[in-house]
């Protein structure tokens, strides 16, 4: 199985490329948010893999990369790295790069601070200030993750994503250890990017939805300090786009790397 050795982890990320054999594609690496891993992005694969190469990565502390402690620093800058080291073992160049929900923090930071690792980059309803995520950890002590993400389930999703969604997604955030949790909410309480993104300078496609938890003018104000950027606001009911409506969502995005490969 591929995986990144570093020194204190072993990251893991999945190829997928189903290119002609005779093509040199781009890569572009899909980067998941809190309690995921690749497999959120499994419904992106058939839009992008018969086209691009795809890199996707758990991130540390996820999925097959494996739990990190409770006490465990994690930092902006330790996770930019992280996938500085996978661009740089995974493509011969710049790449383009997506981001889910909070894993486009890291995304949004990569590009200002590395810009010559970065073709583009597409958020998908990332934050650049501290979530909302008052007693979250709280319940998932007493309840487990997998109850706290099930109750959160339909804001995150939208009233349109069928049953057996509600339950393959908390399942699947639910494997996400609470020791991670506890240093991941640590760390995204207190991020503030605001003015490290206005230095981006490569094409940037900003995607929101108009929720009552991330609304449509929170995109909007942090968005147009970005040069060279766009925002697309999709008509969902949910606060997390790439997962509870992928043809919609990747279709925007293909559609932007169409005009900017």
């Amino acid at each position: 199985m591929p995986f990144l050795d570093l020194p204190d982890c072993k990251l893991y990320y999945a190829i997928d490329d189903h290119t002609d054999a005779w093509t040199r594609p781009d890569t572009v690496l899909f980067v998941h948010g809190f309690t995921e891993c690749t497999e959120a992005w499994r419904a992106w694969v058939p839009h992008f893999s018969r086209r691009y190469r795809m890199a996707r990565i758990d991130q540390r502390g996820f999925g097959q990369s494996g739990a990190v402690p409770k006490n465990f620093p994690l930092t902006t800058a330790l996770f930019v790295d992280d996938l500085a080291r996978v661009i740089r073992h995974v493509a011969n160049g710049p790449v383009h790069v997506v981001g889910g929900k909070s894993g486009g923090i890291s995304v949004l930071m990569l590009a200002a601070t590395h810009p010559e690792l970065v073709k583009t980059i597409t958020v998908s309803c990332s934050p650049v200030t501290p979530p909302r995520a008052d007693g979250w950890v709280e319940e998932m002590e007493r309840d487990g993750v997998r109850s706290w993400a099930r109750r959160t389930q339909r804001d995150r999703m939208g009233s349109k994503m069928p049953e057996a969604g509600i339950e393959w997604w908390s399942d699947m955030m639910g494997r996400t250890a609470l020791s991670t949790v506890h240093a991941y909410l640590r760390w995204v309480g207190a991020i503030d990017i605001r003015e490290d993104i206005k230095r981006i300078r490569c094409p940037t496609l900003v995607i929101g939805t108009d929720t009552a938890r991330r609304g449509k003018s929170v995109f909007e104000s942090w968005q147009k300090t970005i040069a060279n950027s766009e925002l697309a606001i999709l008509p969902m009911d949910g606060y997390h786009a790439a997962g509870t409506d992928p043809d919609t969502t990747a279709g925007a995005t293909l559609e932007f790397l169409a005009r900017h490969a």
